[in-house]
């Protein structure tokens, strides 16, 4: 019971197990053994993801990730706690079209940063971000947020999409897909992962598994559309190029089967990324996507290209005097 007096709570008494931030009140998460609990936010945004798909795929499969994640989290961690915030249904390089919620880099960074910080300020010393969104410079705002977080206040603040979504894109599961299933993949399962980036094969699959009834049946009908390295220069190539409906991949080869296996699959590859983190002595937990690397991926690239045309133009006219 409440303590007139203090208005606080005796230490502690809020179970283990999986919790929402949102419906707890500030005295019973003031009173949290910060030790013991994970809190777990999606930053993924809404995004036009071709006719067949709703613009909530990303957000909805980060979201269903999170929560598989937070279970697996408890399982292997008797007596522990994850809090799932709300999420952030912002992105940084999409695709444009009705319904898209684009942000700048920055604002994603920011708004990250902020976040975390708020929770680290708090106590909180395990905290995870979940993306379901493969816009490279997204996936490096996130990343840079958590890199800040866990340096200034010296926490552990991982984003698990980076090295899993690359990993994805590569073709690095599709062996791991069959034990998965139990099966070989069909002719169409294996051709359908060529090329795969967009509302193809994985997030379709994936939908029909979380959320059947808000995808159209005719995702049967639309035929593959690949493209070149070269045509993902173009803004909204996929709107622009091939049959313009705004999607990269074989949608019609999706199943419920198969993303009933890819969604274990992508929760085993979110645990194995994060176990780290709870491991005090293992200094590795910090993993980056290949995109973290690459200098004009980072959120400040345009602003320090700007000002390195500012030096350099400066410097030409004081040469030409």
């Amino acid at each position: 019971m409440l303590d007139a007096d203090k208005a606080t709570l005796p230490p502690d008494d809020t179970p283990t197990g999986v919790l929402h931030l949102a419906e707890l009140s500030y005295t019973r998460l003031k009173a949290l053994d910060r030790s013991n609990t994970v809190v777990m936010f999606t930053a993924s945004p809404l995004e036009e993801h071709g006719p067949h798909l709703p613009v909530g795929t990303d957000l909805f499969e980060a979201e269903f990730i999170a929560r598989g994640l937070a279970d697996r989290i408890v399982d292997e961690k008797p007596g522990w706690r994850v809090l799932i915030g709300p999420a952030l249904p912002l992105g940084a390089w999409t695709f444009d079209e009705s319904g898209t919620l684009r942000t700048r880099a920055r604002t994603v960074r920011n708004m990250v940063l902020d976040y975390g910080a708020a929770l680290a300020e708090q106590g909180f010393r395990y905290i995870l971000v979940t993306n379901a969104h493969g816009g490279p410079r997204h996936v490096v705002a996130l990343e840079e947020a958590a890199a800040a977080v866990s340096r200034r206040y010296g926490v552990r603040m991982l984003s698990v999409s980076g090295p899993i979504l690359w990993k994805v894109l590569r073709g690095g599961f599709n062996e791991r897909l069959e034990s998965v299933l139990g099966r070989p993949l069909a002719p169409a399962e294996r051709d359908g992962l060529y090329g795969d980036a967009h509302a193809g094969i994985w997030e379709t699959s994936l939908i029909l598994k979380i959320r059947p009834e808000l995808v159209d049946p005719g995702f049967r009908e639309l035929v593959p559309q690949r493209f070149l390295l070269l045509d993902a220069l173009r803004k909204n190539y996929p709107l622009r190029l091939g049959n313009r409906l705004g999607y990269i991949g074989s949608p019609a080869a999706a199943g419920a089967e198969f993303g009933e296996a890819a969604l274990k699959l992508l929760v085993d590859a979110a645990w194995e990324a994060t176990r780290k983190v709870f491991e005090p002595a293992d200094e590795s937990w910090q993993q980056t996507s290949v995109f973290y690397k690459i200098p004009l991926l980072r959120t400040a690239a345009p602003r320090v290209a700007a000002i390195a045309l500012l030096i350099a133009g400066a410097a030409l006219v004081w040469w030409l005097r």
